[in-house]
């Protein structure tokens, strides 16, 4: 193991946290962690695909963008045809299938499986 290896392993042991946002108290115990982090303040988006304007502050949501520009589907129902380039997209499709319905409205008890559905902030996650 490196020796930077070997820190933050150790700081993970302790739940040392030293670097912390200037901006909103987020803390983390690796610098590199912060810097990503800071992106969501400055708006920083260093990673550009060189196939459209599209642009990303984490180089794992280029990649993403990029399975769609290749036609790349690696998440595939089981239970029916769908695919889909993007895990996130995929977690929320197989919860057509299932009766899980996480998402509350707090006046009238409404229940759906996506949360993207909220309209107003009275919604909310409802426990099991």
């Amino acid at each position: 193991m490196a020796d930077s290896d070997v820190e933050g392993h150790e700081q993970e042991q302790t739940s040392e946290k030293p670097y912390m946002c200037g901006e909103c108290g987020y803390r983390t115990d690796r610098k590199s962690v912060l810097l990503r982090h800071m992106r969501t303040h400055t708006g920083e988006k260093p990673f550009k695909c060189y196939q459209c304007d599209y642009a990303a502050a984490r180089k794992s949501h280029l990649d993403n963008h990029l399975a769609i520009h290749a036609g790349m589907k690696p998440f595939k129902c089981d239970q029916c045809d769908y695919s889909t380039a993007r895990k996130d997209h995929f977690d929320r499709h197989l919860a057509i299938h299932t009766d899980d319905k996480p998402y509350m409205c707090e006046e009238c008890g409404y229940r759906d499986s996506q949360e993207q559905l909220k309209v107003e902030e009275n919604w909310e996650l409802a426990g099991p």
